[in-house]
């Protein structure tokens, strides 16, 4: 990760699965501040600060969440610059339309004014049939996306 910067993920689908893959990497706390895992909508509002009726009109599993979720994280967490978040439905039980549906982003704080601001959010299809290889490839998208921003900013 570029020198200075620091990380916080706000997590629903993957339950802390990216903070625990970030985690086995040796000096990683030079750059990762935490995860807020917020698998439940209560703890999306309570936590994120993301608005009731925002979860009523999109459901969990929308771009919008998936940037208040990235935007929420930063506004929590003071001594980060840059958020990622992931929020989809894994299933079982899925409506067809959200089953293996997951949206990621990537927010940043503004060095010089300290706005926050979504630089990324993508919507992806996964397609392992089973919960557990889902939640690998959710996590990999975002760890993709993150990636991908990072490198677009050297």
């Amino acid at each position: 990760m570029e020198t200075g910067r620091r990380l916080v993920l706000a997590e629903s689908c993957t339950a802390g699965l990216v903070a625990a893959s970030l985690g086995r990497v040796p000096g990683v706390s030079r750059h990762l501040c935490g995860s807020l895992v917020t698998y439940r909508e209560a703890s999306k509002t309570s936590w994120l600060g993301i608005p009731p009726p925002v979860l009523l009109r999109h459901t969990a599993v929308s771009e919008s969440v998936a940037r208040l979720m990235a935007c929420g994280a930063l506004t929590a967490t003071p001594e980060a610059d840059l958020a990622a978040s992931i929020t989809g439905h894994l299933g079982p039980d899925a409506p067809p339309e959200q089953d293996g549906l997951i949206f990621v982003g990537v927010a940043e704080r503004q060095p010089d004014t300290g706005d926050i601001s979504v630089v990324k959010v993508r919507r992806c299809r996964l397609i392992s049939n089973s919960r557990l290889p889902r939640q690998r490839e959710a996590a990999l998208c975002l760890l993709a996306l993150l990636l991908e921003h990072l490198e677009e900013r050297r």
